[in-house]
């Protein structure tokens, strides 16, 4: 009767039961929770403005006319104040380890700057380099509307060819009169207003 009994209670327990002993494994349609970062977080952009900032500063002469007020502020106060006022009396210590702090961090400072400036450098020169293919194929495409305008009017009748056209016609056309016996035949209404006025030889 006992493996019956433990049979039936395999058979009833429920299948939550057993999802819940399961180990939760991470879901493929939802994103992973944010992980804690021990070291802080910070804004590249606003991190390279300021850099930016800094060494624009480091490279002006402000900033070497104030940095030649301090250490000559430094050296005089360290050699003329009295020995129990002086912070930090000779050889001065404590003033080459401030300028070799400034030192290491200025030049990381000024590096960054560069490479921002390297990279706007380099997307200007992308937006240079399509626009002037732009300007080229605009060129290249008003050069073959121009040719093919060339070649339009050089089909063209203008004014003075259909003039001498028009003349030969006349020319052509008072000969066969003359040719054909008619020689007082006006072949235009124009050249008959020309003449005296009289009856003319098609009246008779």
């Amino acid at each position: 009767m006992a493996p019956e009994r433990e049979s039936t209670r395999e058979r009833t327990t429920p299948a939550g039961a057993t999802a819940a002993t399961r180990p939760r494994t991470p879901r493929l349609d939802q994103p992973r929770p944010p992980r804690r970062r021990f070291l802080p977080e910070w804004d590249p952009e606003a991190f390279g403005r300021l850099s930016e900032r800094i060494a624009r500063f480091l490279g002006t002469g402000r900033f070497i006319v104030w940095m030649t007020v301090v250490i000559i502020v430094w050296l005089t106060w360290n050699i003329t104040a009295p020995s129990h006022l002086r912070f930090d009396p000779y050889p001065f210590i404590f003033l080459t380890l401030v300028l070799s702090l400034q030192a290491s961090y200025a030049a990381p400072l000024i590096l960054l700057a560069q490479n921002r400036q390297d990279d706007r450098d380099r997307v200007n020169l992308e937006q240079d380099r399509k626009q002037n293919e732009r300007s080229i194929a605009d060129t290249e495409y008003l050069t073959r509307e121009v040719a093919a305008l060339r070649m339009g009017l050089g089909e063209v009748a203008t004014r003075d060819w259909i003039r001498s056209e028009l003349q030969d016609l006349v020319k052509e056309l008072e000969e066969r009169r003359r040719h054909d016996g008619h020689p007082g035949h006006v072949v235009f209404p124009a050249e008959r207003a020309e003449r005296p006025p009289g009856r003319d030889t098609d009246d008779r």
